[in-house]
């Protein structure tokens, strides 16, 4: 498996071409997109060319935003965007976890104030499945070529320190391998295996993306062991009826 950078993509603004701009990239340092290419996508850029990019001297801050600002150390107007973008807070207390508007479960929900001018947040993509199949799409019309698109995010996770890549977004690929009946090494019967390709995919884009100044919004990777097919990152998330944690 060969994880390949995309530099040279400029600062990604509000209505940039975005799949343009990758395929420039690829062009530009003689990466040849092909079949069964995977492009993992930071959310960052993904936010900024949709516009989902908020100016926090724009927001005016409920007495809620300013009462939870305190205690969690965020400015009272990014605590109110964080507000807006959360269905359900789940828990609080270095940091807020949210049940986003999208069913994810994650810190902030997902509003970030990395990899963007100061004074300013990101907030994930609407439609983060929807923003992935665009992005396939065009590649695709452009190359000819069959690809998979993964649209990440970098969560911390429960019991583990350290961020990872995580999928949110996801196109061509599908979403869960299950492997209930296969035999492992030794002839046992496995009885309740499922992988998740996509996660691990964007968590192995993550180690080359970085999360500074590396200035890598996205990689291609190539020889990866997935399964081409119509997936999405909703399939990802585990119900709450099966979630003992929460």
């Amino acid at each position: 498996m060969r994880i390949l950078p995309l530099k040279e993509i400029p600062f990604v603004e509000e209505g940039d071409d975005l799949p343009e701009l990758i395929l420039q990239s690829a062009e530009f340092q003689g990466v040849p997109v092909e079949d069964e290419d995977v492009f993992v996508i930071a959310q960052t850029v993904v936010s900024k060319s949709e516009g989902n990019v908020i100016k926090l001297d724009n927001i005016e801050p409920s007495e809620r935003a300013r009462e939870l600002s305190s205690k969690m150390e965020e400015p009272p107007s990014k605590m109110e965007v964080i507000l807006r973008e959360t269905e359900e807070i789940l828990r609080m207390d270095h940091v807020l976890i949210a049940l986003t508007k999208h069913g994810f479960v994650c810190a902030n929900a997902g509003v970030d104030a990395s990899n963007v001018e100061a004074g300013y947040v990101t907030i994930l993509p609407e439609k983060p499945d929807k923003s992935a199949e665009r992005i396939r799409e065009r590649i695709e019309e452009a190359t000819d070529a069959k690809v998979a698109v993964i649209i990440s995010d970098s969560w911390g996770r429960p019991f583990r320190l350290g961020a990872v890549g995580f999928a949110i977004g996801l196109a061509g690929m599908k979403a869960l391998n299950c492997l209930k009946g296969k035999k492992d090494a030794y002839g046992n019967e496995l009885k309740t295996t499922v992988t998740a390709p996509p996660d691990s995919i964007a968590a192995a884009g993550s180690l080359v993306m970085g999360e500074s100044d590396e200035k890598t919004p996205g990689v291609i990777i190539k020889d990866v062991p997935f399964e081409l097919g119509e997936g999405s990152a909703d399939e990802l998330l585990r119900p709450p009826e099966s979630d003992l944690f929460r």
